[in-house]
């Protein structure tokens, strides 16, 4: 059986299940482990966790995973947030991410006027940071765990 980059990992599907469960718990809704390990199978398109958990490789964990809370700095503004989307480039080093704010980030240098940033999209590598740099030689993006 072969796998590509975009077929999802066992640890990606328990991510996107402890995710759930943490929506879920905001809306004052309960589910198990279990019932969301179920959920997010069928949404992949496997009859049962079972069924997935049999298919899917058991690759080493990454350093980003869907749902993991992050803080960090963009264009030199602080921030924390939330993964919402990871994706590991062709050359297994680099990763692009997809960062919700938790709070919006203004990202002008310049006060008369705002430009709020409430998610983002960012190249870094397996340490987090952008190779991308601003007018300044500091990275566009540094980010770590919350």
């Amino acid at each position: 059986m072969t796998f590509s980059l975009d077929t999802p990992s066992i640890q990606t599907l328990k991510s996107e299940a402890r995710m759930l469960r943490e929506t879920r718990a905001q809306t004052g809704e309960s589910l198990s482990q279990s019932a969301a390990l179920e959920q997010i199978a069928r949404s992949h398109g496997y009859r049962d966790w079972n069924t997935a958990s049999a298919s899917l490789p058991n690759r080493t964990a990454v350093p980003f995973q869907v749902g993991r809370k992050v803080v960090g700095t963009y264009l030199d503004q602080p921030f924390a947030g939330t993964l919402i989307g990871v994706q590991m480039l062709g050359d297994m080093e680099h990763f692009t991410l997809t960062i919700q704010f938790d709070a919006p980030v203004n990202v002008t240098p310049d006060f008369m006027f705002a430009n709020n940033r409430h998610r983002v999209v960012s190249t870094v590598n397996s340490n987090g940071v952008s190779s991308a740099l601003r007018g300044n030689g500091n990275p566009q993006m540094v980010v770590k765990r919350a």
